[in-house]
């Protein structure tokens, strides 16, 4: 794995470098005074950038809405300290309001299991953080696993699995929003509901794209983070969100928020009009998931027909 940042701007690179000593340093206060020999002991093992500021394709447009975020792989000694609200959750909220920081830091946690787990079944999310992943911490005595890639029957079978599954759920989660937004005009508390089931379909179309590309999916409902993660493997599904303006931007925020807002928040009111449009967002990213998806497993299937002869 590559451990030089050398192709990252100079300022980027000094941005990245106060990233992780936020990362380190907020761990260390949220262990310390434990008296579980895990938690006492508890180690950062590896910290890894991957995504597209790992390679040399990010994009740097914030005043069209277009910005790529800082994606991060956090290994740990321990499963219970990948526990996000425990341990990392203010270390994400300081890095959201630093000024030193000028766009999302995203992070996913796993223990070194889980990832040599997943190198050993050859899953391809693990494999390409491998491939183009650059290391920027590493304890000595904790190798990584050599990738295993699965047979091509195995990723075809699987692939399909999940595309199968998860298409039907988008639908109907859609279907659901539609007949939610359909009683909210005798009823507006039903127009909160109809935008947490588009919260929902969306977090599966990015669910079934994710899985079906790369076998992974994260433990996250961020709808900004999932975005991220599946238009960085395929630039395609930018189309379904417009956010070149404001309102552009505002509806895709209130569609991140619904997760937890629509919900339990009294404060939380979304527009007809809104609804209308993210609506139509969702139904585009479910088509283009679809048409990428079908055309991926496709391609997985010749691959298996040939091993096979």
């Amino acid at each position: 794995m590559k451990t030089s940042l050398d192709h990252l701007p100079a300022a980027k690179q000094r941005e990245l470098e106060h990233i992780k000593t936020v990362f380190l340093r907020e761990f260390e206060a949220a262990i310390a005074g434990g008296t579980q020999p895990w938690r006492r002991n508890g180690r950062i093992l590896k910290l890894i950038l991957f995504g597209s500021f790992s390679r040399t394709d990010w994009v740097d447009e914030p005043q069209n809405g277009y910005q790529s975020d800082w994606d991060l792989l956090i290994v740990v000694s321990h499963e219970k300290l990948t526990d996000i609200a425990d341990y990392w959750f203010v270390a994400e909220d300081k890095l959201l309001r630093d000024p030193e920081v000028g766009r999302p830091v995203n992070i996913i946690v796993h223990t070194m299991a889980d990832v040599n787990q997943a190198l050993a079944k050859g899953r391809y999310f693990w494999v390409d953080i491998i491939r183009d992943g650059v290391m920027l911490r590493e304890l000595p005595g904790y190798p990584l696993a050599a990738p295993m890639p699965p047979t091509a029957a195995d990723a075809y079978e699987t692939a399909k699995g999940y595309f199968e599954a998860k298409e039907v759920d988008i639908r109907r989660w859609l279907e659901t929003a539609d007949f939610q937004t359909l009683q909210s005009i005798h009823d507006e508390g039903f127009r909160k509901l109809a935008a947490f089931s588009l919260h929902q379909a969306a977090e599966t179309a990015y669910a079934c794209f994710l899985l079906v590309q790369t076998f992974y999916f994260p433990r996250s409902h961020n709808l900004k983070f999932l975005r991220s993660l599946a238009e960085d493997k395929d630039r395609r599904l930018i189309e379904a969100w417009p956010r070149e303006t404001k309102l552009d931007r505002r509806r895709f925020e209130l569609l991140k928020r619904a997760y937890v807002e629509a919900r339990y928040s009294d404060a939380y009111d979304i527009s007809a009009e809104d609804l209308k449009v993210l609506a139509a967002a969702a139904s585009r990213l479910r088509q283009i998931v679809g048409e990428v998806c079908r055309e991926r497993i496709d391609v997985l299937r010749r691959e298996s027909e040939a091993q096979g002869l």
